[in-house]
């Protein structure tokens, strides 16, 4: 072999030995960078790991917040309920409470009443012993019509009733033949009322209570005065036909 082979040789065997040297540098340059990113999508994993659970936990714990504010907004709800439902028992025992009151009042608060065309105010008491007093009376009970209506008048001298009272009250004596006591009350209606619808027919009663005294000189004045004071009224028309008969 000649120097010049033997040195082209040595160049070719170093040549492959550098070759070979920057290969095996490049493959583990490659096997070291695919390690790192092998470490890098490792560690990025776990970190997505990390966040994913802390993710699911931090859910959980809404969920579970969630739940426990639907459970207390039912709570409350149904307390709301619960709240309304009294109030209204409050208010309606309140309601009945007050209309118990109201109508206990009004037995005795005055109520306006009409009596022979006369508006007025009365207490309860005061309608409910009139009535009495003139059912009595409707019955035939003149005694006990007479007594209630004295008593009437005597309780209640200024009510709206007495005016009523009085004529009733001289028809019940008149029935009772108390001639000379109902005369008295029928007077006492025309001093009090004699614009009053009863007071023609009570100036007539009188004639008629003086004619049962035999006292006809009196009557027949009363008669007269009937058609003078009263004219074109039933009253004066009877008035009249009796003191035509006394004549």
């Amino acid at each position: 072999m000649t120097r010049q082979s033997s040195f082209s040789l040595r160049a070719v065997a170093l040549a492959a030995s550098v070759l070979l040297s920057a290969s095996a540098n490049a493959a583990l340059f490659e096997d070291t960078d695919a390690r790192r990113a092998i470490l890098d999508l490792r560690q990025r994993m776990e970190r997505q790991g990390e966040e994913i659970q802390n993710f699911q936990r931090n859910l959980l714990e809404q969920q579970n917040q969630l739940e426990a504010l639907r459970a207390e907004t039912a709570r409350l709800r149904g307390e709301k309920e619960e709240l309304s439902q009294e109030l209204s028992k409050e208010l309606r025992r309140a309601k009945e409470q007050s209309q118990g009151v109201d109508d206990r009042l009004k037995k005795f608060e005055p109520t306006a009443v009409k009596v022979d065309g006369v508006e007025f105010m009365a207490d309860p008491t005061e309608t409910k012993a009139y009535e009495e007093a003139l059912s009595a009376f409707r019955k035939g009970e003149f005694v006990a019509a007479a007594n209630s209506f004295t008593d009437f008048i005597k309780r209640h001298p200024s009510s709206g009733y007495v005016v009523p009272s009085l004529f009733w009250l001289g028809n019940a004596q008149y029935a009772n033949r108390a001639y000379a006591i109902a005369i008295g009350h029928f007077n006492a209606l025309l001093a009090k009322a004699p614009q009053h619808v009863r007071a023609p027919e009570s100036m007539l009663s009188v004639a008629n209570c003086q004619l049962e005294l035999k006292d006809n000189k009196a009557a027949r004045k009363t008669l007269a005065d009937v058609s003078k004071t009263y004219p074109q009224t039933e009253a004066a028309v009877a008035a009249s036909e009796r003191l035509a008969k006394l004549k």
